[in-house]
């Protein structure tokens, strides 16, 4: 019998009889390993452990607690999908499924009515019938022919498997999964028994391969996990999610809504909502002027010839609004960003060295025309306002500024109890620089700029090309939301485009006129989007010092008590803390558990015995056990509170 040669991970190389299973490989390296390999890749192709060999190559045996083991137990369980769907709906067409971080997706194209969530339990049942019977999964691999036979009437199909056998010698892979036949580009486990613990979570909208010019095809998505524990896992984290959905907190806790009858994407900010809105933006406005920024109010309108000049119009406006035609022929635009305004206010005066560096910040309101498909409660909307700055240096100023923002930004996370984030180096795309400014010099020094910058600074960081802003490179902060998702907090931008554009100048020493530097930098991104993120990361437990309601005084009977509760509440309010009186008349439990449920920092009880010892009796939110204190005790707590930004110290 011939042989077969096999190169292992190792760079080891062994022969083994033609034939030979993966699996039977994977015994003969070692038994534990064999007990936890699912599959093998031959030369970068999945086979499955039972499937015989009929050539060599590179071979990985891929096991369960590895990546590539839950990437072929998701790819499984999606072909059960797939068959299950296709059993269920005669005809249905299948687009494009594939493996995420927290599990895989299937999408459906249905005529009639689309798959939706009532589905996925008959779904989900047929799949554990697969699961009880130990249905086997046979590969088979078809002719480009053969296989367009197959997805017969499903255009999507059609497509995929097109393509696929373009790059694979005109060969398709499929699935016999009983009487259905479906195709997975990818390798699957050969029978059902390992996909027993999964999840069909939900149904959503999917344009076709993420074109929004595209058919919008219907998601079905999941989850599946070698052990239950695993699914247990995700579960807790799902739900988890769930109740830190700013939306539904939102909704809860009457921060803002969003009525698709007056606008998509136009949040209204409800009075427990603006109050945190107004915190975030008074802290931030005194963070500022102490780091000597000038605050500004500018239009939220322009002359559209301005983004013209600025490349806005040129690079971003399938992100603008249309323009508006006046009644002397002027045309203005609702400005989707502000750094046009800050160059107008700089350029209002002469300029010397000595007003260098200039920085100049504005809570200011922008609009942008997101896709309806794209808008999300707080986080995406049409309308916002971006905590913006930018600064006008001298060449050789440009590193102590970077410094000085960067100690801005770290002050900020502290007071905010930010920690989980990196940074990232945003360049343009050497091979796609159609949407960048077409000035290589201009590019390659700014960007060793800003590399110098932060080598210098010895801070760690990661490069991303085909990230940077039309007008320059930057340094954005990426942070991590409650429910796991990647997103931009802060950024630095470097831009020598902008100045040159405008002929900005300042008179140097010298007496001659030169060209300063402009930094765009935002700390704490938009009002609406910091606000989604920290709803998320509190799960709506603001700190004392942000929350909509910091006290809540509760009489015992509004009768006997309600003039202490009143000068209380009246003291408090005094002294600028965002107290409320509850005088409903409600039994006392109910109001406790309503202060609870509102998520209130500190629930004062009041009754015959704090009125007369001029006490409180104070719950804190989430504590069980109420504290009996003077109230002067109690403002002592909740002052120090506020002034250390609740992180006790």
């Amino acid at each position: 019998m011939s042989q077969l040669s096999f190169k292992f991970p190792d760079n080891s190389v062994r022969k083994f009889d033609a034939g030979v299973t993966a699996g039977k490989i994977a015994k003969s390296i070692a038994v534990s390993l064999a007990k936890k390999a699912v599959a093998a890749k031959v030369d970068g192709e999945w086979v499955n452990l039972d499937q015989p060999l009929n050539k060599g190559g590179k071979i990985q045996i891929v096991t369960a607690d590895s990546k590539d083991g839950l990437t072929v137990l998701q790819n499984t369980a999606a072909i059960f999908l797939k068959a299950a769907l296709a059993k269920t709906f005669p005809g249905i067409r299948f687009g494009e499924s594939g493996s995420e971080k927290n599990g895989f997706y299937v999408d459906t194209d249905k005529k009639g009515t689309q798959v939706n969530s009532d589905d996925l339990k008959p779904l989900s049942d047929l799949m554990n019938k697969f699961v009880k019977n130990d249905t086997k999964l046979e590969r088979k691999v078809l002719s480009l022919k053969d296989a367009l036979n197959q997805v017969d009437g499903d255009p999507y199909q059609a497509e995929i498997v097109r393509a696929f056998a373009e790059k694979h010698d005109g060969k398709v892979p499929f699935y016999q999964v009983d009487d259905q036949l479906v195709y997975a580009k990818d390798g699957a486990l050969s029978d059902a028994k390992a996909i027993k613990y999964f999840k069909l979570l939900n149904v959503a909208g999917a344009y076709w391969k993420g074109e929004s010019s595209n058919p919008m095809l219907q998601r079905v998505y999941a989850i599946v996990f070698y052990k239950q524990k695993g699914l247990k896992a995700e579960l807790a984290k799902i739900q988890d999610a769930k109740e830190r959905d700013h939306r539904v907190i939102g909704n809860k806790l009457d921060l803002f809504f969003v009525d698709p009858k007056v606008g998509q994407g136009l949040p209204y900010w409800m009075p427990n909502g603006a109050t945190i809105r107004r915190v975030i933006e008074r802290y931030i406005v005194d963070k500022e002027i102490a780091n000597g920024y000038l605050h500004v109010y500018t239009p939220v309108l322009m002359n559209l010839n301005v983004y013209k000049r600025s490349g806005h119009w040129a690079h971003y406006r399938d992100d603008m609004f249309p323009p508006m035609k006046m009644d002397n022929g002027e045309w203005l635009e609702l400005r989707p960003m502000n750094c046009p305004s800050h160059i107008r206010i700089y350029n209002q005066h002469i300029r010397s060295y000595r007003d260098l560096p200039m920085r100049i910040a504005e809570l200011g309101m922008m609009h942008r025309y997101e896709k309806s498909g794209a808008l999300q409660g707080l986080q995406r909307v049409r309308e916002m306002t971006l905590n913006d700055g930018h600064t006008f240096v001298a060449p050789d100023q440009i590193q102590d500024e970077f410094k000085r923002i960067l100690k801005l930004m770290m002050d900020v996370y502290h007071d905010f109890n930010i920690d989980n984030y990196h940074f990232r180096l945003s360049y343009r795309d050497p091979n796609n620089t159609k949407k960048y400014f077409n000035d290589d010099a201009l590019w390659h020094k700014s960007q060793s700029m800003l590399k110098g910058a932060m080598d210098d600074l010895h801070l760690p960081y990661v490069e991303k090309e085909g990230e940077a802003a039309f007008y320059g490179p930057k340094l954005d902060v990426q942070t991590y939301t409650a429910l796991g998702n990647e997103e931009t907090l802060s950024t630095i931008q470097l831009d020598f485009m902008l100045p040159k554009r405008f002929d900005l100048h300042y008179v140097g020493k010298d007496g001659k006129l030169h060209r300063p530097v402009m930094i765009h930098r935002g700390i704490v991104s938009t009002m609406e989007r910091f606000v989604a993120y920290l709803t998320e990361q509190y799960k709506g437990e603001f700190p004392t010092w942000l929350a909509p309601h910091q006290v809540r005084i509760i009489p015992v009977s509004m009768d006997k008590d309600g003039d202490y509760a009143k000068k209380l509440d009246k003291q408090f309010r005094s002294m600028k803390l965002r107290s409320q009186l509850d005088d409903r008349n409600e039994k006392m439990n109910y109001l406790i558990r309503d202060s609870q449920t509102k998520k209130i920092p500190y629930t004062l009880v009041v009754g015959d015995k704090e009125k007369a010892n001029n006490q409180v009796s104070v719950r804190e939110y989430g504590h069980k056990d109420s504290k009996e204190m003077s109230v002067p005790d109690f403002l002592k707590i909740i002052k120090h509170d506020i002034a250390t930004y609740s992180r006790n110290e």
